[in-house]
């Protein structure tokens, strides 16, 4: 509020015209950007205020402060970057197929397509030995009803003959397929150990990622739980400068204008100290319309 407004303001009251609420809403705004206008002063100056006596205390608070706020913020660089680290490893360790693991599952899949076809070739035999079975069985009913038909031994003899060397065949058939299956059962068997095996090993490599995973998990948590410590400190100490700084704004812009040493310090901030000014100036002025002074 500028010396003119606060004039026609007051002749508005004299004729009954009160803002009360307005004038103190209008301070309270003023006075919340004073408040953010000293704590910037104060920031971008203090280290130009060394030599003023009456902000020593101040000063050289804001100089140790400063210090424990360096320690600080090079505390969480460090704890970030082992935290993005860890974030990276355990990236690189759940994603990515090591050359082993891929070669091991190369050869299971190919020791699956072996058994899958020694499968196939076992249930193949199996049919052919069903089939060789039947026949045998048919041609023995067959013998035994010639056997009986015949009326006397040279009856059907030359048929019986054929019959009983057909039965010998075939019964040497289903031995060489009975020999053929066992021999295919043996490799399946033998198949299906090297398969146990791959799958024990992929296992291993399984678990080995997960511990690992599990230590950079570890990591991640210890570097947030590092990190919501130190920013908790790094906040508090933030305060306390931001209200030193606050204290050497405010009695900088209060003073710039008859005292050297504060002119001198707020050379490269003289509109912002004049702003202010007028700032403490309006805020005086609508306190005094509310009838707050």
């Amino acid at each position: 509020m500028t010396t003119t407004r606060y004039l026609i303001a007051r002749v508005a009251q004299a004729f009954g015209y009160v803002r009360k609420s307005q004038r103190m809403g209008d301070a309270a705004r003023e006075m919340h950007l004073l408040r953010e206008a000293e704590a910037y002063l104060g920031l971008s100056i203090w280290e130009n205020c060394k030599d003023i006596e009456n902000l020593s205390v101040e000063y050289w608070n804001l100089r140790k402060l400063q210090k424990e706020h360096d320690v600080l913020q090079e505390k969480i660089n460090t704890a970030e970057s082992e935290l993005a680290s860890a974030h990276e490893e355990r990236a690189h360790i759940l994603e990515i197929t090591p050359e082993t693991n891929q070669e091991l599952i190369d050869q299971r899949a190919e020791k699956l397509k072996e058994l899958e076809a020694q499968a196939t070739k076992r249930d193949l035999v199996v049919a052919q030995g069903r089939d060789v079975r039947r026949i045998y069985v048919g041609l023995k009913m067959k013998l035994e009803v010639l056997t009986q038909e015949a009326s006397h031994p040279e009856e059907h003899q030359d048929e019986i003959q054929s019959v009983k060397q057909r039965l010998e065949e075939l019964k040497n058939e289903f031995t060489e397929l009975k020999n053929k299956r066992i021999k295919v059962g043996q490799e399946i068997e033998q198949g299906d150990a090297e398969l146990d095996s791959i799958d024990e090993k992929l296992k291993n490599i399984r678990q080995d990622r997960r511990l690992k995973a599990s230590d950079s998990f570890q990591v991640i948590g210890d570097c947030n739980k590092q990190l919501s410590v130190l920013h908790s400190e790094i906040g508090a100490l933030e305060t306390q400068m931001r209200l030193l700084h606050g204290e050497i704004g405010r009695y900088v812009s209060r003073y710039y204008h008859n005292d050297p040493q504060c002119a001198a310090a707020s050379a490269s901030h003289r509109t912002l100290a004049d702003v202010m000014r007028a700032l403490r100036r309006s805020i005086a002025l609508n306190l005094r319309l509310s009838g707050n002074e």
